[in-house]
């Protein structure tokens, strides 16, 4: 019995393998455009042997692996049991082909390829995202018998201080003061193209906590469209002023202005509880009840005890 075959057809490739890098790129750049230039190293034929590995006729056929560039091994697993394996032939490295030192190309020492620098630029359009793909047809490295491979450059954005993109939307945040909140305000923006543009909130407009609000057309440039954006998308934190931020006449005068609260009634029967500080990583202390401490005001018993009288 087999296992782990490998023996049946496989069909040659005709063209060698892609490369693949990464680019990173700010907000900025896919928000205007920009053109990056990247340099690579890359396999190219040898100019010298034009390929062969050495002089014409110098190449001869693997002995190890008798030219198929792979080598079969068959391990004993138990009784009636093997295992087939293949594996890439250690004396040509998988090219099926030997040459011997002293016909081998001095310009590439048999390897038929020589290693060179390429400058590639890398036209990054508006509007483009994060994970988009610029390929460069051809631009791989070269293989005698094989067409070049791609060189496929993938888009990395860059965290920006104000800004994070979310499709066509740009996302902000901003911070205002309660004053601000209820009676408007005026704030200046600067815009990924060197622009400032100026938001207004109209007196009477409340903007409350976390509400979120947009302006049309400051978004990111639709891509391959750059005419067209999305949205300016922002959310809002307003800010409260420190404890006792005001003095009591002003408090009346300020509670006079404001919408009525709502008074609460209470009776004799309520208990009132002070409001404190809220510390997460501070445990109560009174977070498990001990029977043995709590006042028995009606003279029964903590359930589980039992008192005996003489």
């Amino acid at each position: 019995m087999f296992f782990g075959g490998g023996m049946g057809g496989k069909r040659q490739p005709t063209k060698g393998k892609d490369v693949v890098h990464q680019l990173k790129v700010s907000l900025d750049d896919l928000y205007n455009g920009v053109t990056k230039r990247l340099s690579l190293q890359k396999n190219v034929i040898c100019d010298k042997c034009k390929g062969r590995g050495g002089k014409e006729g110098a190449t001869s056929t693997c002995g190890s692996c008798r030219g198929s560039g792979m080598q079969i091994k068959i391990h004993q697993l138990g009784p009636g049991m093997v295992q087939q394996i293949q594996t890439v032939c250690r004396d040509c490295e998988g090219k099926g082909e030997r040459i011997s030192a002293k016909d081998r190309c001095k310009g590439c020492n048999g390897r038929k390829v020589t290693k060179t620098s390429k400058i590639l630029e890398v036209h990054i359009d508006k509007g483009m995202s994060e994970g988009q793909k610029v390929v460069f047809h051809g631009e791989g490295d070269q293989e005698p018998g094989l067409d070049a491979g791609d060189v496929i450059i993938v888009l990395v954005e860059r965290e920006h201080s104000v800004f994070h993109r979310q499709n066509d939307d740009l996302m902000m945040k901003m911070d205002i003061t309660i004053s601000e909140a209820l009676t408007g305000f005026q704030r200046i923006i600067h815009t990924l193209d060197k622009r400032d543009i100026v938001i207004t909130s109209q007196p009477g407009d409340v903007i409350k906590f976390g509400e979120v609000k947009c302006v049309t057309d400051e978004g990111m440039p639709i891509h391959r469209n750059p005419f067209q954006k999305g949205r300016l998308v922002i959310q809002f934190k307003v800010e409260f002023p420190a404890n006792n931020w005001c003095s009591a006449e002003n408090m009346k005068k300020l509670e006079a202005i404001l919408p009525a609260k709502d008074v609460a009634i209470i009776t004799d029967e309520m208990e009132e509880v002070t409001l404190a500080d809220y510390d997460p990583s501070v445990r109560s202390h009174h977070h498990t009840r001990n029977a043995y401490d709590e006042d028995d005001e009606d003279g029964s018993h903590p359930r589980g005890m039992q008192c005996q009288t003489h």
